[in-house]
Parts: structure tokens; C-alpha cells; sequence
């Protein structure tokens, strides 16, 4: 008489009763504790994906943990109907972290990213004076930034888009990378902004020219367009600094974009927190009832995302990433020089992958994910032939070179 797993008997509870809009890994998990997450059968794992990179401070942290846990037993929403103790605290702290006048709390990185574009139209018509039915944001091929209606509108990805029409107008999609691409672009009165991810997550973690930003920063100026620099995967010291555009340019550089996007790991993945900065003259064209959430700012999420922070802070997250990034890539590039399965590793900071010597199209990446699961760390592939590497930031280099080993030995099994 066959027995059934619990793993098998969840898998089924969710195939059954569940929509059919994710296709995850066999493995169903049940806690979690720094860069290790467990299974229901107890097995151990690395977590090298990290919630896509929204718990960068470990799996529940206790300083996240105590903060949360204090919070919900005294206040957990009034809706922006009226006051709450902890918001104006959170506005404080984000402004002087990032330097911005003023701070627009959402939920989640597909609501900020929505803020941001319904921002940068309000400021369009209302400070450049671009006509409503004739403003236009620029936006790169191969981009992620969420799976709204608006979002998958200038999506390139056709899982994301196909079927979903009628498509919401207003924005013109250039090559990532691509400065002369952008400066034609901006030639048009009617730009108002442009959208970009600092490295394109989704897409294969690809990793732009160093001066790529900077220079796109500086053409915006010129045309009086926004730059809009969605982080939401990027932020929260992901790539070895707090932002992802504080580590480009000239050394010590920090760039500022116009709009900044920012979610995932603002809450250490404790709870949904996504948030827009922007200076007086950008923000402050929404006014009362213009725009809102009825979760947004809530006094958990304010002092939650505040905790993450103070660990990413405390605990040097973003040396820490910038120094296993380092030593990983060069780890990854050992590996390759010596087979013919992987041709490429790139990233920055705790924000790698590696591509599969395969075609897109081909299984090779997934099955490479589901043996690396049976020797006990978790990834994910990315646009088929490509496996993205995201683990905790509070990960050690043993923790690190460990997972190296299983990378290794994975793929000497291919």
C-alpha cells in the first residue's frame, strides 16, 4: 500500500484549491532561521533566493521579530482616516536614510512602482505642462516591474503581457544599456520620466555599464524628464550598498534620482511594505484624496520597515554583500573555466547568476534547480536557461564557500 508525503499531500491541497499562476520547486516549507529554511519533512536547506531578495536580513530576524510582535498587540491599523504614533517616525527616518523631503508608503513593489508612474504623469502635466492624453515614460526591454494592468503594458515578456489587452498607452521601450538609445528618446517634449532598474533582476540579473546610470541621470536633467530608479529588488543593500545607484559612477558617488521605488527587503520579508521618495516639487503634486492605500503606513509596517533598516545598518549588510559577492563570482568563475555547462556568471553584490549552457527553451536550468534542492540549497531559474543566486545577506563566507561546494558538486552531476 503506497504511502503519501506531507510534502506530496500540500502539493496536491495546492494544486487543488489553489490558482495555477505559479509553478514552484517540489518543496513546501514550514520555518525558517537565518540563510536556512526547513521543510516539512525536516529537511535542511540555504535559502539562495532569498524571497527574491526581500529577506536580505536572514529568516526571521528577532530583532524583526520583537519589533513586530510588540507592535501588533498595541496597534495594527487606522487607516490614513486618521493619525498613527509610528508613521511620521518612518517618514523621518526613510528621509534622512535616503535623503529625500518626503516619503509615500505603499504595500507592495507592484503599488509603489504604480505610485511612482501615476507621480511622475501628475508632475508631467502639472509642473512641465505636457498635455494629459500626450505625456510619455520611457521604459527598458526585458524589464520587471511588477504584474499590474499598467506594469505589463510595456512588459517584453510575453507570459506577462499575452492576453491582457486592451494595454494602457503613454510609454515608449528602449534597449537596456543603451545611452544613444536614451538621449533619442528624450528628444520628444512629450517625455516626462524615465523607468529604470538599476540591474534588471528578472531579466537574468543583467548588469549595466558602470557609468550606464549616471549619464542616464544627467540626460533626464538636460530634457527635464523624471529618472525613476525602480529598487525595489536592487535596495536594501542587495548589491554591496545601500542602493544600487549609490555604487556607480565615480568612487563615493551617490546618485539621486528624481523618484525612488523601493519594497521587497524594506521589511526584512516580515510584511508587505513598499515606499516612493521623492523631493516637495515631484511629491507634493499629490494632494488629499488623490491617491492612497488603506494599509499603507499602517503602524506595523512603519516599525518594521524601520527594525530592517536598523539591521541592514547594525549588522554591515551591504559590506557583507559587496565582499561574498566578490568572493562568489570569482568562486563561479573557478568553475566555469573548468566545464562546459555554465559559460557566464555575473551580478553585483549577493545579486548573481550564472547561465546555462542550453537554450532558453531547453529544462536543463530547472533540473540543475531541483537536484541542487535534493543537495540542499534553493534557487530558481530566470528566463530558462538562466539561475538566479540571491541568498541572505547575513550569510558568512563558510556558510558561502559551503554553498559553493553544492553548487559544484550539482553541476559535475550534469
Amino acid at each position: 500500500m503506497q504511502t503519501t508525503t506531507r510534502t506530496e499531500e500540500l502539493i496536491a491541497l495546492e494544486d487543488r484549491y489553489g490558482a495555477h499562476n505559479y509553478h514552484p520547486l517540489p518543496v513546501v516549507l514550514e520555518k525558517g532561521e537565518g540563510v536556512f529554511v526547513w521543510d516539512v519533512e525536516g529537511k535542511k536547506y540555504y535559502d539562495f533566493l532569498s524571497a527574491y531578495s526581500a529577506v536580505n536580513q536572514g529568516h526571521c530576524h528577532p530583532h524583526l521579530v520583537k519589533t513586530m510582535s510588540e507592535q501588533i498587540q498595541r496597534l495594527t491599523l487606522t487607516s490614513r482616516a486618521f493619525y498613527n504614533a509610528e508613521l511620521g517616525k518612518f517618514d523621518k527616518y526613510m528621509s534622512e536614510t535616503f535623503g529625500y523631503d518626503k516619503v509615500l508608503p505603499m504595500n507592495s513593489g507592484a503599488e509603489a512602482v504604480e505610485t511612482a508612474l501615476k507621480l511622475c504623469r501628475k508632475w508631467g502635466h502639472e509642473v512641465k505642462g505636457v498635455k494629459e492624453t500626450e505625456g510619455k515614460i520611457i521604459v527598458c526591454d526585458q524589464n520587471f516591474h511588477g504584474r499590474t494592468t499598467t506594469i505589463i503594458s510595456f512588459s517584453s515578456d510575453p507570459d506577462a503581457k499575452d492576453g491582457y489587452g486592451p494595454y494602457t498607452p503613454g510609454f515608449e521601450t528602449i534597449p537596456y544599456n543603451d545611452i544613444p538609445a536614451l538621449e533619442a528618446a528624450l528628444q520628444s517634449d512629450d517625455v516626462i520620466g524615465f523607468m529604470v532598474e538599476p540591474i534588471q533582476g528578472e531579466a537574468g540579473v543583467v548588469v549595466p555599464d558602470n557609468d550606464y546610470l549616471p549619464k542616464a541621470a544627467e540626460l533626464c536633467r538636460k530634457h527635464n524628464a523624471l529618472f525613476i530608479a525602480d529598487e525595489v529588488q536592487t535596495g536594501i543593500a542587495r548589491t554591496g550598498s545601500l542602493l544600487a545607484v549609490w555604487g556607480v559612477g565615480e568612487e563615493g558617488e551617490q546618485l539621486k534620482p528624481d523618484v525612488l521605488i523601493l519594497g521587497k527587503a524594506l521589511s526584512g520579508g516580515m510584511y508587505p511594505v513598499s515606499a516612493v521618495l521623492a523631493d516637495d516639487p515631484v511629491m507634493l503634486t499629490i494632494q488629499p484624496g488623490q491617491h492612497g492605500s488603506t494599509f499603507g503606513g499602517n503602524p506595523v509596517a512603519a516599525q518594521v520597515a524601520i527594525a530592517a533598516l536598523e539591521v541592514v545598518k547594525n549588522e554591515n549588510l551591504a559590506e557583507n554583500a559587496k565582499e561574498l559577492g566578490e568572493l562568489f563570482r570569482s568562486e563561479m568563475q573557478r568553475i566555469i573555466d573548468q566545464s562546459d555547462l555554465v559559460t557566464l556568471v555575473r551580478g553585483k553584490g549577493l545579486l548573481n547568476a550564472i547561465v546555462i549552457n542550453d537554450s532558453p527553451d531547453s529544462k536543463t536550468a530547472w533540473n540543475i534547480c531541483v537536484r541542487l534542492s535534493e543537495n540542499g540549497l534553493l534557487a530558481k531559474p530566470t528566463h530558462g536557461n538562466i539561475i538566479r543566486f540571491a541568498p541572505p545577506l547575513v550569510m558568512t563566507k563558510e556558510q558561502l564557500l559551503d554553498c559553493v561546494s553544492i553548487i559544484e558538486k550539482t553541476l559535475s552531476e550534469f
